[in-house]
């Protein structure tokens, strides 16, 4: 509103003693000027820099100067210092990570890009470690996260997780992975016995619900700002190929997942056959967006299930019929994902992609994960014949 007043603005009074020159006045302010370009500019070495590896690698915190404290960078493993008599423990330091060269390409070993393998863990399972360890991924770049829920069955895959873990991480094996992380759930979650109840309609909602909030508290909890890559990886996985992290990543794409079969014993040929396992991975149908459209806020659609005939394109079924040794390179874009190996880079959880426990589009986990990641500017990608 404009002003009817004529007169000029007020003026406030200035003391006698400020319009003078006084040189100390000067020299303060030049003082105080040079303070603040120093806080803003300088290059202290007092404070855990980023060192480089070499021309155009990636630059990584080293471990020397990681906070020794337990409110470290999950990225980086915690050793609690010992103390004198007497002696009490320094704060945590002011940490600079220059989030800019934390690459992520489609040549991660050539940019010594830091990969951090999580998995939620109700059982623990020998060939789930034996395939781990023989990944051909550089292990010092490696980061290991499990989350193991309460109780017996937890106890119990906890100690033979430890077990390995002792065996692999030992002084003298010069493969060891860069850290491993624990977490243990507050909840004990009821484990379904076999297959058939853990693949049970009536269980899936509530089933992927608690692995929803799993996944999440693992990758809120270990995620860390030195990570390029996240692989999601089922605990019953135990046969990949050794290079699995650099062949997913070498398609450079921000969620990428391979086709997952299942051997088994075959009645009819009386041999070991494969089958199709894995199928939330897929692209969306008419009849399945027509089904949405019909339910209530809470429900969610399921994939695999003849109760629910959404009539979408299988990515299990996607593979070369007459020649399971197709294209390994040829991709496909994808609505839904599944999380039995799942490769995504890490600025994609950055960016706020996580595991809706709840029905999110009538999407829940891993394919209500997708549909989030889409919403946020990332497409998820399919390598139908590759397993």
């Amino acid at each position: 509103m404009a002003s009817k007043s004529h007169l000029p603005p007020p003026v406030m009074a200035v003391s006698r003693s400020l319009r003078r020159t006084n040189p100390i006045t000067y020299i303060l302010a030049a003082g105080l000027c040079i303070f603040f370009l120093y806080f803003f500019f300088a290059d202290g070495t007092s404070i855990p820099r980023i060192k480089n590896l070499d021309a155009g690698a990636k630059q990584i915190l080293s471990s020397k100067d990681a906070a020794s404290n337990a409110l470290s960078p999950p990225s980086l493993p915690y050793i609690k210092p010992k103390l004198a008599e007497g002696e009490v423990m320094a704060p945590p330091p002011v940490v600079h990570y220059h989030m800019n060269n934390v690459t992520v390409t489609g040549d991660p070993i050539g940019n010594r890009e830091s990969v951090l393998i999580l998995t939620p863990l109700a059982r623990f399972y020998d060939g789930y470690w034996d395939n781990l360890v023989k990944l051909s991924y550089p292990h010092d770049l490696i980061s290991l996260g499990f989350i193991i829920p309460k109780g017996r069955e937890g106890n119990l895959a906890t100690q033979q997780l430890q077990e390995r873990i002792q065996k692999t991480q030992a002084p003298t094996n010069k493969n060891r992975f860069a850290s491993i992380t624990i977490l243990r759930q507050d909840d004990e979650i009821p484990v379904l016995t076999s297959e058939h109840e853990r693949h049970a309609l009536s269980a899936q909602k509530e089933r992927r619900a608690a692995m929803s909030k799993a996944r999440n508290a693992l990758l809120f909890t270990t995620l860390g700002p030195t990570t390029s890559w996240v692989l999601w990886l089922d605990s019953d996985i135990v046969e990949t190929p050794a290079s699995l992290v650099q062949d997913l990543a070498s398609h450079d794409k921000g969620i990428i997942v391979p086709n997952c079969f299942q051997r088994y014993y075959n009645k009819d040929k009386e041999s070991m056959d494969v089958r199709p396992y894995d199928f939330n991975s897929w692209q969306d149908s008419p009849t399945a967006k027509g089904l949405a459209e019909k339910m209530g806020p809470e429900e969610i659609l399921l994939e695999g299930y003849a109760e629910m005939a959404t009539y979408r394109n299988l990515m299990a079924y996607m593979a070369d019929a007459t020649d399971l040794n197709g294209d390994p390179r040829r991709e496909v874009n994808l609505d839904g994902v599944g999380g039995t190996a799942l490769l995504v880079k890490a600025d994609v959880h950055r960016d706020g992609a996580m595991f809706p426990p709840f029905p999110f589009y009538h999407l829940i986990e891993t394919e209500g994960f997708a549909r989030m990641a889409t919403r946020l500017g990332w497409q998820a990608h399919g390598l139908p014949n590759y397993f």
